[in-house]
């Protein structure tokens, strides 16, 4: 394992990663706005465990694999782009229902209405379907590895996780930013009607851009 201070720069790394807005951060806030921060909560739960199979992955080399086979990136890399592309037509496809606002006074979601495993799903399949978070963790977690450690896979392993849960703070708090949001501004309740198709279109981009992303190793 690094020493302290190389791994409290980890940490703090990983923290300031996790802040950086993408896929993952976008499905938090739509999932607690529109269900209630139990609902954002669940989503980052699932996005967790996307990142850990990647984690694990890597750890026994299969995301190495992947990085330099042409064919498994390209396979991994067109699910996951049609996964997003599924969300973003999904959401567009539903901009024009009436969706109750998880904190609108009477309209509040229950928690037997919210489809948690559901959220979780989702969540997950975002992150194990792309690519490039197998690939940001080949590129990330080795920097703090030692040449000379012994058992690199379990080292990698271990990172990974301390990784993954410091994660979970940062999006636990988009969740309940996003349901506090909901509960004391009229303006996002206003605006809610718009949030499907502004996610719609941002998850149909992020599709796109997976879906035009070259393999490291062939470029």
């Amino acid at each position: 394992m690094p020493d302290l201070p190389q791994l409290l720069v980890f940490i703090v790394a990983g923290w300031l990663l996790n802040l950086t807005p993408g896929p993952d951060v976008l499905y938090i806030i739509t999932s607690s706005l529109k269900q209630g921060v139990r609902a954002g909560m669940v989503a980052a739960l699932g996005i967790v465990s996307g990142c850990m199979v990647h984690v694990v992955a890597a750890a026994v080399g299969l995301s190495a694999l992947m990085s330099t086979s042409t064919l498994a990136f390209n396979l991994l890399k067109w699910c996951g782009a049609a996964y997003l592309l599924y969300i973003g037509v999904r959401a567009l496809l539903s901009s024009g229902a009436s969706v109750p606002l998880a904190g609108a006074g009477t309209q509040q979601a229950t928690p037997e209405s919210v489809d948690l495993w559901s959220v979780y799903r989702r969540g997950f399949l975002t992150n194990v379907l792309n690519p490039k978070v197998a690939l940001f963790f080949l590129a990330f977690v080795p920097q703090f590895i030692a040449h000379d450690t012994a058992h690199k896979a379990w080292v990698f392993l271990a990172l990974g996780v301390i990784f993954n849960v410091n994660s979970l703070p940062i999006n636990f708090g988009y969740a309940w930013l996003a349901d506090w949001a909901t509960r004391r501004s009229n303006l996002v309740q206003r605006g809610m009607r718009w949030l499907d198709r502004v996610a719609g279109c941002l998850f149909i981009g992020f599709g796109i851009r997976l879906a035009l992303t070259d393999n490291p190793s062939s470029t």
